[in-house]
């Protein structure tokens, strides 16, 4: 048999989109065509799956297994939002994961008479760890025994559909907690309502002046669209032909996020209302990955239609800890 090292890598790079073509050919078909031969070979030779192999052959379902826990966070690596908002852990399974949140409070300068020494002392407080709970989320699906066996099924296209169900389930998720992270920011980080040019200066100056940082306005392309300004350059307006938006607002730099779609609809996921006012060195989305992937087969002997189960899981959570803070408007 191949080397299954060799044969786990060419899985992950097929997924990626990233084969070294110096070694393997460029054609997409022929580099999946090799991937199958190389399953073939780990199922003892054999095109099909039956119920022998189904139960008996581990090692056919370790290389999936490891190709789909390899692909953890595959789709998050281009995904604009998660690199901007999103900082990603892996914990062993049982381990408790914390982010330590410092203290930015400032001392008290008092003004002290000459000679006076019993003055106020102050505390150097610490500051707090925070924690993100992980839960188990699955799949359980199945596909007609004699489909897999007549080898109309590609192994390999149902496991990646299962990959990209749980990148999309994540990024719903990442999505829904930050747009409702405005319920937890203080009053003059959130802002609702018509759009006004001055709300959106106050805001920026509000997350400069609490970070220390320069600030970024994040958005989809619809929502920098309704960021208008009293003033408009030439330049401004050429900006806007070619990207949709005015890419600086008085002075600060504006990013758009790609828009996708929620799992299972054509419904947007990504609100087009809401702007994020953020510095670039702070991550607010907190995405955790407890232990190894789960990838199990069932056994088409105990289902009465004579169809195979695959059970597959993974454990993860995702929260808003908060090291500094960053605006959201909410526009109406």
């Amino acid at each position: 048999m191949a080397d299954k090292n060799a044969i786990i890598k060419l899985g992950v790079d097929i997924c990626k989109n990233q084969v070294n073509t110096e070694f393997a050919s460029e054609n997409r078909e022929e580099q999946m065509e090799v991937l199958r031969k190389a399953l073939v070979e780990a199922n003892g030779g054999s095109e099909k799956l039956n119920y022998k192999t189904m139960r008996n052959n581990v090692e056919l379902f370790e290389i999936i297994e490891t190709i789909l826990e390899m692909n953890d966070i595959q789709g998050f690596e281009d995904n604009d939002f998660f690199e901007q908002f999103v900082e990603y852990r892996n914990i062993a399974l049982g381990d408790d994961e914390f982010f330590y949140i410092e203290d930015n409070s400032l001392f008290t300068v008092n003004t002290t008479a000459e000679g006076v020494g019993n003055t106020l002392r102050q505390r150097i407080n610490k500051g707090k760890h925070e924690t993100v709970p992980t839960v188990l989320h699955t799949i359980e699906t199945y596909e007609e025994l004699n489909r897999l066996l007549a080898g109309r099924i590609s192994i390999v296209e149902f496991v990646d559909r299962i990959r990209r169900s749980f990148m999309n389930k994540r990024m719903e998720t990442i999505y829904t907690t930050f747009y409702e992270g405005i319920s937890g920011l203080p009053a003059a980080f959130g802002k609702t309502g018509t759009y006004a040019e001055e709300d959106l200066i106050d805001l920026i100056a509000h997350v400069e002046a609490s970070t220390g940082g320069d600030a970024i306005i994040i958005g989809t392309k619809k929502a920098l669209s309704k960021v208008d300004t009293a003033v408009i350059s030439e330049s401004a307006k050429e900006r806007y032909n070619q990207a949709g938006f005015y890419g600086i607002f008085n002075g600060t730099p504006m990013m758009a996020i790609k828009q996708s779609h929620k799992v299972g609809t054509y419904d947007f996921a990504i609100s087009d209302n809401d702007l994020w006012i953020v510095t670039s060195n702070d991550k607010p989305v907190k995405f955790v990955t407890e232990g190894d992937a789960i990838f199990e087969q069932g056994q088409a002997t105990s289902n009465a239609d004579r169809t195979i189960d695959i059970f597959a899981g993974e454990r993860w959570g995702v929260g808003i800890v908060l090291s500094q803070l960053y605006g959201q408007y909410r526009i109406s």
